[in-house]
């Protein structure tokens, strides 16, 4: 009833569209929810954003769930999960990407998910690391377990918004360290983020995690560039 009340006076917007919520809809209505432009990469035999790490980093799969361009309903969803507080929509959006890519068969042979960390920094300014959360909707998507404490952030970087490749890469190369390393090896581990561009953050702690004999690492995010 308190619900139902705080709903008419203070009724609550959809993210994408901002036309008003029905009760039982937690972040978006049914008609952005039913059209999110989804990209079905992971349902390809060969994801075109594989082309991102080739020649640079291995990995065994690479897969987006959302489209990503300036001004579209994609670019407002990231803006209010990493700068209005909307953490929730991150498990939210994560948990039915993770019931997607079960799935699918080569996304089933996976042990343990693992979000890119932020900086202690960052996270306290922030108030959460919103990869994280996508980990707990991965996690609750595909049965599989997720751990924050394997990766670990050990630089302050800038923000990678307006560098090339280049800078990205020369910015977190070294910024990403490993703890209990010896937990990892022989798995097969999802690495998530929020999104993927050029893909240099990605190759950073990708190539950490390789340092582990026989680990082998997916990549999946919640929106790629379109």
């Amino acid at each position: 009833m308190l619900s139902s009340l705080l709903n008419f006076f203070y009724p609550r917007a959809c993210i994408s569209c901002g036309n008003v919520l029905l009760q039982q809809e937690p972040f978006f209505c049914l008609h952005c929810l039913h059209n999110l432009p989804e990209t079905r990469y992971h349902e390809f035999d060969e994801s075109p954003l594989s082309k991102i790490f080739t020649g640079r980093v291995q990995i065994e799969n690479v897969g987006s769930f959302l489209f990503y361009k300036k001004g579209n309903q994609v670019q407002k969803i990231l803006h209010h999960l990493k700068y209005k507080g909307g953490k929730e929509i991150g498990s939210f959006l994560g948990n039915i990407y993770g019931a997607q890519l079960i799935q699918n068969e080569k996304w089933k042979a996976l042990d343990l998910i693992i979000p890119i960390p932020l900086h202690k920094k960052k996270e306290k300014e922030r108030g959460y690391n919103q990869s994280e959360w996508i980990a707990k909707g991965l996690s609750s998507g595909m049965q599989i377990p997720y751990n924050t404490a394997l990766l670990t952030r050990a630089e302050f970087t800038e923000t990678q918004t307006k560098k090339s490749r280049f800078h990205r890469w020369e910015n977190v190369k070294e910024v990403f360290q490993l703890t209990h390393p010896e937990i990892l090896q022989n798995k097969h581990v999802l690495l998530c983020d929020d999104v993927l561009t050029t893909g240099a953050t990605m190759e950073a702690a990708i190539q950490k995690l390789k340092a582990v004999p026989d680990v082998k690492v997916s990549v999946a995010t919640l929106a790629t560039a379109q």
